[in-house]
């Protein structure tokens, strides 16, 4: 288990109407150079997502095995392409070059799916953001042999320098 703490510095921004929500974020953090960013808060509304479902292994991230039903996918499906208007009801995660976020969408009948972003969160009239960096630490991310995944590692700044 790695834990650390820090002090905190807290950043807000908004993005509008067809705006890529990941890559957004991405540019946000590097044009401030933050080097241990995640995400505190998010509230706002999509017309697109793609997402992987938690039922991916490190041989399969994206694959698309079933078909969607409507928004609802297919049991199969590892990777699903969203194409109506959502609410975001969550969005959190670290934003380290390599960003790790989950997000919960609700469509227009308030039912909800969420899962691991790919990309494709075109915001549909806004996505107000507030993003906290841990200013003593370095988010980063390394393979980890044991879930066939690149995850977090946390080490503190004065490490790097």
């Amino acid at each position: 288990m790695a834990s650390a703490g820090s002090a905190l510095k807290v950043h807000a921004v908004r993005f509008g109407p067809g705006q890529e929500l990941l890559c957004s974020l991405l540019a946000f953090v590097e044009e401030r150079n933050l080097k241990a960013p995640f995400i505190i808060t998010c509230v706002g509304s999509v017309t697109k997502a793609t997402l992987r479902l938690a039922n991916a292994t490190a041989g399969n991230t994206n694959e698309v095995l079933g078909r969607d039903v409507g928004w609802q996918p297919a049991v199969m499906l590892l990777v699903i392409h969203l194409d109506e208007r959502f609410e975001i009801v969550s969005l959190v995660g670290t934003l380290n070059k390599e960003a790790h976020l989950h997000i919960c969408l609700a469509d227009k009948e308030g039912k909800t799916l969420g899962g691991h972003v790919l990309g494709d969160l075109e915001v549909f009239t806004t996505a107000e953001v507030v993003i906290g960096e841990a200013s003593d630490l370095l988010f980063d991310r390394q393979m980890d042999h044991r879930t066939g995944f690149p995850e977090l590692v946390i080490q503190p700044r004065s490490e790097m320098n």
